[in-house]
């Protein structure tokens, strides 16, 4: 019995560390990877896509020039923050982290 209440705390310090070490590594975003999401309005209609791809789609939804879109997905892609291209009467055209 004296075993048992000497250890049962040092378990449970080790045990709760350990889920806590293991909890945000899992809800990490892929920043830097290469692929982003692009959104109209509240609807993400192209997911995981090449930093390329979204750019020409947001371009030409857009109607500016790609080198424009392809600074904010760049930084998109490696800050996780989201960016507004532009607006439309569907709503914004959104690139997001994947």
């Amino acid at each position: 019995m004296k075993w048992m209440q000497r250890n049962i705390v040092p378990l449970c310090v080790v045990g709760a560390l350990s889920v806590g070490l293991a909890g945000p590594a899992a809800a990490q975003v892929n920043v830097g990877d290469g692929l982003v999401n692009v959104q109209i309005g509240n609807v993400s209609v192209l997911n995981n896509l090449n930093l390329g791809v979204a750019v020409e789609i947001a371009a030409q939804i857009c109607d500016i020039s790609v080198s424009n879109v392809a600074v904010l997905a760049e930084q998109v892609d490696r800050s996780g923050r989201q960016r507004t291209v532009c607006e439309t009467p569907q709503g914004p055209i959104v690139i997001t982290q994947n």
